[in-house]
């Protein structure tokens, strides 16, 4: 049985100085309705691979959380049983931590959106409304406006005439839509966060232009009855952009500025080797480059991604981060930004990718699915078994991308909690399981080999290779329901009623995040006024 920690306890640790990961076991929807502030989703849905990926050293002090079910002992005990040296669970859970009068926060990576409004207030960051760049657009101003977010988002909405450039990307790439001093620069994105730190860093960088952030991003432009377009794939050139050397000496100014140390590859070897610290390796470029080659051991964190939602790549406060690029220059901005958010002993590795690379994308390793022998179908044959009514399919998406696209008729499920669809596999009908990963996969088939009947297969490739092969998909947008998607936290356009409320209520949140954190006060960024 894992040790307890009360409430008071975890409080004062927060403040200590020292590493302390604190690990929130329910999926993220549920995570997202009230969380700590420094709590990082480690859903027992996918602990095998989250821990792996959160935990480069295994001794760091941990503390499980949940909403008192029970997950965060589920977790702890897993978590002990790979190796973890000190772990404790939260007395009563999220429900115990704010009777004993601490703040809990709904939403997520919500350190890093409190930080963003942090940044308005603090460096009193421009904004226009949607009305006013409507009025530019309409008067023919010399401007561009660039969208700060990953191109999937891009592509699902965005503001008319915007260029898609991600936030970790706008001060190296910025000379490619700015030569002329007089031309303003817009910054967007789909709420607040993105378009504030975007519109910042260029004009922390030094950058001559007005720049601006568009106030509340796509919701606000929406909101304002204006339409987003939607489909367009516009963004940056795939090269070594013009103005390069600029904007290397703009963000060496202000990573040294904020206090970014610089290591070479010798002394993070070094790090390497000390047992008592964690340290994170983060490549910052766009994912693709890191695809075609990247350091070994390091993992792909586009910078801008990796400043809104921090997250999702580091959990232990007090570890040291270690950024990485070909130029420097996208590792000096995103160090820069880090380093005010706080917590964190912050690097750049200055021969950056000198050495032996490797390609591919990466991931953890999982040995609990690799000792696992599943039998798999292909596309093909488990068409063929569908159309004689002898399989049915059990999709492992996530709940926003199983509504995009599925095999027909497929059943949508989260792993840990398959038991819940036994009254929906039945017959013997073969029960093929689809996931994004085959190690997902195998673990999920193990899970229903314990109760199923009927013998249980992997769909090669998944759902993404069904589709490849030209087989038909299904798409419901109500399919699981809003209210059954605890998997993942819905943004207000994710939902099927209610959209423009939710918007209101999202754009509110994020602006009085500012005030809910100065209450909560473990956060190290600025002084609150």
């Amino acid at each position: 049985m894992p040790k307890q920690i009360d409430a008071a306890t975890l409080k004062g640790l927060i403040g200590q100085p020292g590493e302390l990961a604190i690990l929130d076991a329910r999926e993220e929807g549920e995570f997202g309705r009230s969380h700590l502030f420094w709590a990082i989703p480690c859903p027992l849905s996918k602990m095998e691979f989250r821990a792996r990926a959160l935990l480069p050293r295994l001794a760091t002090r941990i503390v499980c959380v949940d909403g008192g079910e029970g997950y965060a002992d589920r977790l702890a005990a897993y978590l002990e049983g790979i190796g973890c040296t000190d772990v404790a669970v939260l007395q009563g859970g999220t429900p115990g931590w704010i009777a004993a009068g601490y703040t809990a926060f709904s939403g997520v990576n919500v350190p890093s959106k409190a930080f963003g409004e942090w940044i308005e207030h603090h460096y009193e960051t421009p904004s226009v409304d949607p009305g006013e760049l409507k009025a530019m657009m309409d008067a023919g101003t010399d401007m561009v406006v660039l969208d700060s977010r990953p191109i999937d988002e891009f592509r699902r909405m965005t503001i008319p005439t915007a260029v898609n450039v991600p936030g970790g990307e706008l001060v190296y790439r910025i000379g490619e839509f700015v030569t002329r001093p007089e031309t303003t620069i817009v910054v967007n994105c789909a709420g607040r966060t993105r378009s504030i730190l975007g519109a910042e860093s260029l004009r922390s960088a030094g950058v001559p232009n007005k720049v601006v952030a568009l106030r509340n991003g796509t919701m606000g432009w929406e909101l304002a009855g204006f339409t987003c377009d939607r489909g367009r794939s516009d963004r940056y050139p795939d090269r070594t952009p013009a103005g390069a050397e600029t904007a290397f000496d703009r963000a060496d100014r202000f990573a040294r500025t904020h206090g970014v140390r610089f290591i070479t590859r010798a002394e993070f070897d070094r790090m390497q080797g000390e047992t008592g610290r964690t340290t994170y390796l983060l490549d910052v470029r766009d994912p693709a480059e890191f695809a075609a080659g990247h350091l070994i051991g390091s993992r792909s964190a586009p910078g801008g991604q990796l400043v809104q939602a921090t997250d999702q790549w580091v959990a232990v406060r007090g570890a040291r981060i270690v950024l990485v690029d070909d130029t420097g220059v996208r590792a000096r901005m995103t160090g820069g930004w880090l380093r005010q958010l706080g917590g964190w002993d912050v690097c750049v590795l200055t021969d950056g990718l000198e050495g032996r690379m490797e390609e591919g994308a990466w991931a953890p390793g999982c040995p609990e699915a690799d000792a696992l022998r599943i039998p798999h179908v292909t596309p093909a044959e488990l068409a063929a078994l569908a159309a004689e009514g002898g399989a049915q399919v059990v999709d492992l998406a996530r709940s926003i991308d199983f509504r995009d696209g599925h095999v027909p008729d497929a059943i949508w499920g989260i792993r840990t909690r398959l038991a819940r669809l036994s009254d929906r596999l039945t017959g013997d009908r073969q029960i093929i399981v689809a996931a994004p990963e085959e190690a997902q996969a195998r673990l999920a088939a193990a899970e229903l080999q314990g109760f199923a009947k009927a013998p249980v297969k992997i769909l090669a490739g998944g759902t993404k290779a069904w589709a490849a092969a030209g087989f038909p998909m299904a798409a419901d947008r109500r399919d699981p329901a809003d209210a059954d998607c605890v998997d993942f936290y819905l943004r207000p356009y994710d939902r099927n009623d209610g959209i423009e409320e939710a918007m209101h209520a999202y754009l509110s949140w994020e602006i009085d995040l500012v005030h809910e954190v100065k209450k909560d006060g473990d956060a190290p960024f600025g002084a609150w006024g």
